[in-house]
Order: C-alpha cells, then structure tokens, then sequence
C-alpha cells in the first residue's frame, strides 16, 4: 500500500510517535511491513525451513523459501526436502526396510513357506524404487509450497546485510531479497577426514541411496548411527560390510545399548574393526580400493574394498551465508549461537534444525520448532520448542529407541545412589518359530529412586522399537512414573507388553530374562 507523504514522514519518525492517535500509529505500522518484500524468507528447503514457511503462510503472510543443494564431491544432488527426505530419513528407513524383507524370508521357511534358495536382490531395483519415491516428495514439497502461495526459489542465498540477502542461481542469475524475518534452515553435510584420496574415492550418506551400481564389499568409516544404520542394511542385502571404529559407537546413547546394537549386528556378520583410523585412500589399476590404516601405537596396515563410505560426522551448512554482514554470531563449531529459544544474536534473524546450537539434529524436532516459530511471529502465539524427552530411534538391523537420559546421564545428575533401573531380556513371540536369537533384545527403564519413581529414560532394542517407544515417549513426556506404568495392563502378545511388565532391577542382581508367556 502506497503511503502518502506524511505517512512516510511518519514512518522515518516512528519511535518518536508512539504519543499520537492511534491512527496515526496504524499508518507508521503499515509502512514498517512494507518496507521489506517479505514478511518472511527461509534460506534452506529441509524440514524445518518448509514446515516454518507452510505455518507462516497460514497467516496470510508474504513468504518466501530460498534453497540450493551442491552436488558433492561424486555429483551427487537432489531437489527440494532438505536432508531427511532426500539423504536421510526417508531412503534410510526404505533400505532399512529391504533388508529387513530378506530376514523375513529366511524365517519364512520355517513357518512353511516353500522359498527357493537362490533368492536374489536387485540393487538396481531398489535404487530404482527409492528415488522415485523421494522425487514424489520432492513434488509434493513443491506443490504445497504454491498452494499456500510460498514463493520458491532454486537459489542460494547469502546476507548482504541483515535484512536483504542475494539469492543466486545455478545459471548465476543474481536477486536481491529483503524480508523483516529471517530463518536459516540450511542444515548439515557429512565430513570428510583429510586424508588423500577422501574426495576423490569415498562416498557419504548423500550418495549411497542413489548409487549406479551395487556397491560390492563396503568399508564404513565412523560410530555414528549414520554409520551403523547404513552399514546394517548394506550387510543385510547381501554386501559384506566392514565398519572402521575410531573410539565407541553411538556416542551420546546409552552405552549398554549400544554394545547389544553392535554385538547383534556382529553376529549378522557385520566386521567391527575397532581403534583405527583411516590414513589414505588409493584406487587400484583394477578399479578397487585400497583403504590405509593407522592405530594409536603407528601400527598400520591396508584393507581391500569396492566402495569406502564415511559418517565421521556432520558440519553445518553456514560458512557460505556472509553471516557477519548481518552481524550473526556463530559457535566454534559452525552453528548459530542461541540467544533465546530458535533466535540468533539479531533479534529478527532465527535459526532452525540441524544448525542451531542447543538443538536436537532431528526431524521431528525442526518440524516442530519451525511450526512454533511461525505461530510466535505471526500468530500471538508463546508457546515455545521444548527440548527435553525427545524420543529418537537407530534403524539399525536390530532398532534401539530410546527417550529421556542414558543410564549415564542419569547417574551423574541424580547420582548412582539416587536411582533405580529396571530390566529385561525378552523374546518377541515371532521369534519363537523362526528360531532366532532374543540375546539382543532388551528394556530398560531408568527411575528416580525415591517415591513413585518417575521414569527419566527409557530404552528398547528389538523389531519395530520405534513403533513402541512413540506412545511411551509421551507417557514420559507427561512424567510417567514407574508405578504408573507397572500398573498399566500390557497388550498381549506384544513386545511393547514387557515394558509394562518390567520389575526386576539391576540392583537386586536377578536374572532378568523373561520367561513364559
């Protein structure tokens, strides 16, 4: 809306005005929202950005998403939906998926199935299937974005100062933007060790779903779920997989948990080559690859693969924003320090998702974040992102989910004296038939120690742990207590029953494998 001259007047003295008639103020509030062409940009198409632009636009606001994916060192892009949809989430939990199929028809003969023995996999196939899904996402994303009437621009954008930013195209077309919001949603991308030929020979987790060929004997590189999820499901299709171990696994979890996740996936044939670390990657004249290794004391050696994957980690996606043009500050590691929930150090520029210190590199949790911070600008809204007692899951061959503190955690903030854990082993009924093994299948509930006993962690491994732990995580959420939960009546036959039916504690030193029914 085009203002007269003694409204622009007024809006150049606004501060000065906030003692003249309310219509007056109308005017100088009018021309504040129009000096910007948005009301709000997001530079970065992942979940949190996309879930932020969709919920401000439900305001009636004008809304703008900036999003560009470079190729990695293989070539290697995808369009727009950010890590989960493309590389993380949603292929990994389809892959996941394969293997799990092939498992399922190995116990299939055991409840009468007459399956051949040379049952084969297509890696092409799967390929195939995975990405077409991914590219419907990326439609639908796209789709949404102009049914809400978010502009969308496959451009990447960098501050010029701290409410304009330069969207820029493949093609090097250049636009400048300005909004009177900002959110940065760029998220993360694996790291590199640097080491020679790392670039050159090895892939991450943004090329392994979208690989031309079946990628033969695999070298995994890294402890991280990343790592262990890929490499559960590589040696579940059939390629034997190696998986190179700096210091411990699943840094962060519950470390009892982690060691039933990699002693099962151990005895799925997955090679654990701890306390090494790779020194230099070479290619053969005969196409394979030559991975140099290194341990603490010199002492080295070479392994022989097909392909060299890293998931050493993760670095945010922010060196290329020109941050300090718009006087956003950063940690050390790269992301956006936090000044007061999801905002930066200038007050109208936030951060979302994976590069927001004091975040939680999840989903779920950017999703969220980005719909509450749109209802907090736009709506009168105040209710903020709550960070604690987020329940996550690791696909590998055998699921660990968990919510609320490792046993750990717990102990060093309540002390060892002040709680109680609960615990089984159990033996899902389908097992039974197939014959195999439940030595890896356990629960655990970690308690204060006085009173009712309120659950501060819960943790499974097991088939579908994920799919159990939705519904307790918000029990816990809601302070589940540990007499509520024994008093509850489990669903029989279940797995999710032995939650309930938990009560023999680690310190009484009984053997807490379930048996009967």
């Amino acid at each position: 809306m085009a203002l007269p001259m003694c409204g622009r007047l007024l809006y150049l003295n606004c501060r000065k005005i906030h003692r003249l008639s309310p219509i007056y103020r109308t005017i100088c509030s009018q021309g504040s929202s129009d000096k910007y062409d948005y009301d709000l940009l997001v530079i970065g198409g992942g979940s949190g950005g996309l879930a932020c632009a969709k919920e401000a636009a439900q305001y009636d606001k004008k809304v703008m998403v900036l999003d560009y994916v470079d190729p990695t060192p293989k070539g290697t892009k995808w369009g727009l939906g950010g890590t989960c949809v493309n590389v993380g989430c949603i292929p990994k939990k389809l892959m996941h998926q394969a293997a799990l199929l092939g498992e399922a028809i190995d116990d299939s003969r055991k409840y009468g199935w007459q399956v051949q023995d040379d049952v084969t996999h297509s890696w092409d196939t799967l390929v195939a299937g995975v990405q077409n899904h991914v590219k419907s996402l990326n439609w639908g994303h796209r789709i949404q974005l102009k049914d809400k009437n978010v502009q969308y621009m496959n451009a990447k954008g960098s501050f010029v100062d701290n409410h304009t930013v330069k969207a820029v195209t493949a093609k090097g077309k250049e636009e400048l933007v300005t909004a009177e919001n900002i959110v940065l949603a760029t998220g993360m991308r694996p790291r590199y060790p640097k080491i020679p030929g790392a670039l050159e020979y090895g892939i991450t987790s943004d090329d392994i779903f979208s690989l031309k060929k079946p990628p033969g004997r695999t070298l995994v590189i890294g402890g991280s779920y990343v790592a262990l999820e890929c490499a559960g499901f590589l040696n579940g299709l059939g390629f034997p997989t190696s998986v190179m171990v700096r210091s411990i696994c699943l840094r962060g979890f519950d470390q009892q948990m982690a060691s039933l996740v990699t002693d099962q996936m151990q005895s799925k044939g997955v090679e654990f080559l701890w306390h090494i670390v790779p020194h230099q990657l070479e290619r053969t004249q005969d196409g394979h690859l030559t991975m140099t290794w290194m341990d603490g004391n010199g002492v080295s050696g070479h392994l022989h693969y097909d392909t060299v994957m890293f998931a050493i980690g993760r670095d945010p996606e922010t060196s290329s924003l020109n941050l300090d043009l718009a006087g956003v500050e950063l940690t050390a590691s790269g992301k956006i320090a936090s000044k007061n929930g999801e905002q930066s150090s200038v007050p109208h520029i936030y951060a979302l998702g994976d590069i927001l210190q004091g975040g939680i590199e999840l989903t779920p949790v950017a999703i969220k974040a980005g719909k509450l911070l749109a209802q907090r600008l736009f709506g009168n809204q105040t209710l903020t992102m709550d960070y604690e007692k987020v329940a996550t899951t690791v696909f590998t061959p055998l699921e660990y989910s968990c919510v609320g503190l490792s046993e750990e955690a717990a102990i060093e903030r309540h002390g060892e004296e002040n709680i109680e854990v609960y615990h089984a082993f159990y033996k899902p009924v389908e097992f039974s038939v197939a014959e195999r093994t439940a030595e890896f299948c356990y629960i655990k509930a970690i308690c204060t120690g006085e009173g009712d006993q309120r659950i501060l962690g819960l943790h499974i491994t097991g088939p579908h742990a994920g799919e159990m732990m939705q519904g307790f995580a918000a029990a816990v959420k809601c302070g589940l207590t540990y007499h509520q939960l024994a008093s509850t009546v489990g669903i029989h036959p279940t797995s999710a029953e032995e939650v309930a039916k938990l009560h023999i504690t680690k310190r009484s030193g009984l053997d807490p494998t379930v048996t009967g029914c």
